[in-house]
């Protein structure tokens, strides 16, 4: 029956009556729940950020209260070879995903670099800083390798998008002059310090003279006042065992430089140099200093996350970042969580966050132990507010779009599910945008809690579907069991 007419609508009209509406009852339960080895497990956990997408490389930037997580599009890959290993030629896009609580995280789609930088290898290993300039606006700068042959940027007014090519080339490529002996010019990091002075480091491979205790390949180069051009020659950065994954961060007139150390073994170290602070094999290393263009000036300062394997996940190369959110500062990396999960061993990475404890005042990073729990969240997720079905901090689903929002699609059945919602004093209804045919039950603290009501659809176009029997108080995780065939835009629930 169309209920278009009814009164007392509240939930925002509806979502403005953008689509019919229709009414449905708890006549029906859903029988069958998702498959996915995640979801047997009921798990609790906040990492990886989101299970069914893989993505790697992470880099971050606070906006608007929310923080924007950047990485390289593992899934691009698996969606072209799901069977093979993960040999990343094929990756040209990036994921984004925000979040203003730590635990639950949108799916925000991709960066379809290719689109819009047509003379690109591949696009990995993100880096990304905002300044706000002369026009008002706060501008973003995505720095990313270029496969392994250099660097690039694209830019936007909005951390979203769209995106454009400002050069229509790369930044920095292998033949650039004074790159003669850096191989593998590639895993940007920026920053910006207290000048408004940009920063970017790179690197890899070996140089002719370089040795496994010191490549010599880390650089670093000041940026134009544009942001997209070089303002000074390129400086070695003397990073022990380095391997890949330079980032930098500015703390406190400081400037600091993360790295992958490699898998070689120790054979060698400069103790008068670096002290007693050996990073252990393919961990994540930190170097410090007040003048980046001065080779001799930078100090190791040692690791301060290990590999995943040794800290009771799987062997794996890793890429962290390094952002202050809510006063409290975070470490963004990657594991292969999900796909052993999945029960498969091909390389398809996912982005994991963990609080670490960073001492501003010397530069102090105390050692992260990270773990699948991950970091705790900041505060309830509000249900009356418009949400979309892409938050979820475990699901079975696809994504696609729908008027320019992105949308959750079931193919079979699934779960989508939110961590710590806040329902207050109580909900009376549930509303959600669907397309297709299907059923969604709602329920509470598990797969097989508490059921609060089901709303059932058959449609060949987007309606806006509610149950108002969805009576729910106090603080739960939410759940939607999903079966059938559809896609879901926005979901809200009444008071």
């Amino acid at each position: 029956m169309n209920e278009i007419n009814q009164k007392n609508k509240s939930v925002t009209e509806y979502f403005d009556l953008r689509y019919p509406v229709f009414k449905s009852t708890n006549d029906k339960e859903i029988q069958n729940f998702s498959s996915n080895a995640l979801s047997k497990a009921n798990n609790k956990n906040n990492n990886p950020l989101v299970c069914n997408v893989f993505c790697a490389d992470p880099t971050s930037v606070v906006y608007n209260g929310r923080i924007y997580v950047y990485g390289t599009c593992d899934h691009r890959q698996y969606r072209e070879k799901s069977d093979s290993q993960n040999t990343y030629e094929l990756i040209k896009s990036f994921v984004i995903l925000s979040t203003d609580d730590m635990a639950n995280w949108k799916y925000e789609g991709e960066i379809k670099t290719d689109a819009i930088a047509p003379w690109i290898q591949a696009s990995w290993a993100p880096s990304v800083i905002s300044r706000k300039e002369s026009d008002g606006l706060t501008h973003f700068y995505l720095y990313f390798s270029n496969s392994g042959s250099g660097v690039g940027v694209i830019t936007s007014t909005d951390p979203l998008g769209p995106w454009n090519d400002p050069l229509g080339r790369p930044l920095v490529e292998c033949k650039t002059e004074g790159l003669e002996d850096c191989p593998t010019p590639f895993d940007p990091g920026v920053c910006i310090d207290e000048n408004g002075t940009g920063w970017l480091s790179f690197g890899g491979g070996k140089a002719s003279n370089g040795t496994n205790h010191y490549p010599g390949v880390s650089r670093i180069v000041r940026l134009g006042e544009d942001l997209i051009s070089l303002d000074s020659k390129f400086a070695k950065i003397p990073a022990p065992y380095f391997y890949e994954a330079s980032e930098l961060n500015y703390i406190n007139h400081t400037y600091v430089y993360t790295f992958n150390t490699s898998w070689e073994e120790r054979k060698e170290w400069d103790k008068s140099k670096n002290g007693d602070l050996i990073p252990t094999r393919c961990s994540m290393a930190y170097m410090t200093t007040e003048t980046p263009l001065d080779e001799e000036s930078w100090q190791y300062r040692g690791h301060y996350l290990k590999n995943p394997g040794d800290l009771g996940m799987y062997d794996s190369n890793n890429h962290t970042h390094v952002d202050k959110y809510n006063d409290s500062y975070y470490i963004f990396y990657h594991t292969l969580l999900s796909e052993r999960a999945m029960n498969i061993e091909l390389g398809y990475r996912s982005i994991c966050a963990d609080k670490i404890e960073i001492d501003e005042q010397t530069l102090t990073f105390s050692e992260c132990q990270a773990s699948p729990k991950g970091a705790e969240q900041l505060k309830y997720f509000d249900p009356y507010r418009l949400n979309h079905a892409s938050i979820s901090w475990i699901s079975d689903v696809a994504y696609s779009e729908n008027a320019g929002n992105i949308v959750a699609e079931c193919a079979k059945n699934g779960v989508i599910a939110l961590r710590g919602v806040d329902f207050g004093s109580g909900s009376k209804k549930f509303v959600s945008e669907v397309c297709g045919k299907g059923r969604i039950d709602v329920r509470l603290d598990g797969f097989e809690g508490r059921k609060i009501c089901g709303v059932s659809f058959d449609c060949d176009e987007y309606i806006t579907v509610y149950n108002d029997e969805a009576v729910a108080d106090g603080v739960h995780d939410l759940y939607f069991i999903l079966e059938g065939s559809f896609k879901i835009d926005r979901w809200g629930f009444g008071k």
